[in-house]
């Protein structure tokens, strides 16, 4: 249960960096702001277990995971625009 509630306190926290360090205007609520950083902190994992930088099952860093976020806030506001 704790891990579930430090998970989703972690993607919040990712989520507002890489809305911060995003330019422009993101209309999306706090809900949305967390599944962004949780998604951006499973790409980074992903991301990096492929590549080498992680061995398998270990969890991204915060900086992998904030580029992770601003990956998918990016695509987000290309697709929303639409």
């Amino acid at each position: 249960m704790f891990s579930l509630i430090g998970t989703l306190i972690v993607g919040l926290v990712v989520g507002l960096i890489a809305r911060a360090v995003k330019p422009g205007d993101d209309k999306l609520g706090l809900i949305m702001t967390s599944i962004l950083g949780i998604a951006g902190s499973f790409i980074a994992s992903f991301v990096g277990e492929k590549m080498g930088w992680y061995p398998p099952g270990a969890p991204a860093g915060w900086i992998a995971s904030v580029v992770g976020a601003i990956v998918l806030l990016v695509i987000y506001g290309l697709v929303s625009k639409k």
